[in-house]
């Protein structure tokens, strides 16, 4: 039997950014801008206060009028997902319990990163994180920033886990991947975590994505993201390869750097991130806008 939701998160999740005036305080009127867009476009579903959202760097206060934000805004038309991890898992732990969960379908939560935990150790973190939620967990498993990788064992171990939804993988190996997707259980979803891999990922049986790219192209990659689901790969080949550049050159320099180059274009939120933090050089942020020129010719 499927996971409640896991139709409702089948598709294109949105990591949405946090848009920043030039003090570095919060727009609250670009977030709202941005929710309406993904609404409006194509979104399945919005992830809120993940590493696109710079959640390093907000603060607990601010965390919550960001969530109290999105919420007010989407108003119940998309499903949301919040991120909650961290590397001590008792904390994490803490950090759920203290959570109102009104409004939220799910919680992602990246894999412990730099104290580097063996495969038992993160069986027990999200075993635990998974009994004390109230939500459905997603695992993360970026290697990239964690410095580890959850292995197909570890992943199918706690894919057995009533409260755990899915893995959203971006380890952007193709072997690992099928792996799981082969001997995952029915109820369990296996999510894209690389935009630019998402097409041929779908094509080997992964159910989706959570994206960066769709911050500024909910429509395009979103039509792409059913296109691929559907099977009609010749279709979608040629939405993958008009935003193929945009893709790769949105974590040329830094990510959200770079995607909040094209939401400036579009009108939805500035340029400035958070320290440690830096814009994206000038060579690449002609890069980007003359990508984004491109594509919308094509």
């Amino acid at each position: 039997m499927s996971h409640p939701l896991s139709k409702k998160l089948r598709g294109t999740g949105v990591a949405l950014v946090t848009p920043f005036k030039a003090s570095h305080d919060i727009d609250f009127d670009g977030l709202k801008k941005l929710v309406n867009f993904q609404v409006e476009n194509g979104t399945d579903y919005l992830v809120i206060l993940g590493t696109t959202g710079e959640s390093p760097t907000i603060t607990k206060k601010e965390k919550q009028q960001i969530i109290d934000c999105i919420k007010e805004e989407n108003n119940g038309r998309l499903p949301l997902v919040l991120g909650i991890g961290g590397n001590y898992t008792l904390e994490v732990a803490e950090n759920i319990k203290e959570q109102n969960f009104e409004g939220i379908s799910a919680i992602l939560s990246v894999s412990p990163y730099y104290n580097k935990p063996n495969q038992d150790g993160i069986v027990h973190h999200y075993r635990h994180l998974a009994d004390k939620a109230p939500v459905p967990v997603i695992l993360y498993n970026v290697p990239g920033r964690t410095g580890s990788n959850i292995s197909v064992e570890a992943t199918l171990k706690l894919a057995e886990h009533p409260n755990i939804l899915g893995t959203k993988e971006a380890s952007g190996n193709f072997i690992q991947c099928m792996d799981i997707i082969k001997h995952r259980p029915d109820n369990f979803a296996v999510i894209s975590g690389d935009d630019a891999l998402t097409m041929p990922f779908i094509a080997i049986g992964m159910d989706g994505v959570i994206s960066v790219i769709a911050n500024a192209y909910p429509r395009e990659f979103s039509s792409m993201v059913k296109l691929s689901l559907e099977g009609n790969i010749v279709e979608a080949r040629k939405l993958h390869y008009s935003l193929l550049d945009a893709m790769n050159l949105i974590f040329a320099d830094g990510s959200p750097g770079g995607i909040k180059v094209l939401l400036e274009a579009l009108g939805i939120c500035g340029v400035d991130v958070r320290m440690p933090l830096a814009a994206v050089s000038g060579k690449v942020r002609e890069q980007l806008l003359a990508s984004m020129k491109m594509s919308r010719t094509k």
